[in-house]
């Protein structure tokens, strides 16, 4: 997994060492970044560089580009357990949402 201005890629699985490149992408965004390498200096100098690109291509259009996340989960649960969370939030002296964010952070 590569990591670089809040954006991941991940190199395809499908990709043939065989042919000496290996092609990667932008994971968790709508719109499709790519870049490949034939040795990982190569893939990792590919992935910046076409992060870079994709952004300076947004910047030169005025759009925003696609972020990976915006931070906000739309969460369904039912009652009796959003109350129960609730209460060991409210227990710990947390909001339910801190409370929740620790939970993930703490899974992960």
């Amino acid at each position: 997994m590569l990591e670089y201005k809040d954006y991941v890629g991940m190199v395809e699985p499908e990709s043939d060492s065989r042919d000496g490149v290996f092609a990667g992408r932008v994971i968790g965004l709508r719109d499709v970044i790519t870049f490949e390498g034939r040795s990982y200096a190569e893939v990792e100098q590919a992935f910046r560089a076409s992060i870079d690109d994709y952004l300076a291509f947004c910047a030169q259009r005025g759009e925003q580009p696609d972020r990976p996340y915006s931070g906000k989960i739309p969460l369904r649960l039912d009652p009796a357990l959003h109350r129960r969370a609730a209460i060991r939030a409210q227990a710990e002296g947390l909001s339910l949402n801190q409370w929740i964010a620790n939970r993930i952070a703490a899974a992960g």
